[in-house]
């Protein structure tokens, strides 16, 4: 397994270049809001709510509204561009695609780090109803990473 926050692999310049690949491959034109977009996920170390994704659009587009950053972060994941989790207590966020393998999250629900685990439970013999056929999958598994089990241990 592997820390998520410390691994990227890809640079920042190849995260934005795979991110606007995708939009075009669906259609989009490439703006330069949507490369800021691009731009704030490949900087951005961890996940994004939609609002700190619109503080940080406004100060490059300050009648960006919010409705039109939702509506782009929620194309964008539909497109696999972005990533989305739900955080019991810090709601939907967003991150950067992970493009280079595919592979699954442990999240821990206090520091949102994140782990990667190769594993894939849908490798195994599944007995769908009828003639169910999976197009995508994703799996995440919320729990407490071990710092946070033990708040006295040193780093």
């Amino acid at each position: 397994m592997t820390e998520h926050k410390h691994e990227h692999k890809q640079s920042h310049e190849a995260m934005v270049q795979d991110m606007i690949h995708i939009m075009s491959q669906h259609g989009w034109r490439i703006t330069e809001q949507r490369k800021k977009l691009a731009e704030i996920f490949a900087k951005a170390d961890g996940y994004l709510s939609p609002k700190d994704v619109y503080d940080q659009m406004t100060v490059n587009y300050p009648n960006v509204s919010f409705d039109t950053v939702y509506r782009n972060l929620r194309l964008l994941s539909e497109m696999g561009a972005l990533e989305q989790f739900y955080f019991m207590d810090g709601g939907l966020k967003f991150r950067a695609s992970c493009t280079e393998h595919h592979h699954h999250h442990l999240i821990c629900v206090n520091c949102e780090k994140t782990l990667t685990f190769d594993y894939c439970p849908m490798e195994q013999s599944l007995h769908l109803p009828g003639s169910f056929k999976i197009m995508n999958h994703r799996f995440e598994v919320y729990g407490v990473c071990e710092e946070c089990q033990n708040p006295n241990a040193k780093s």
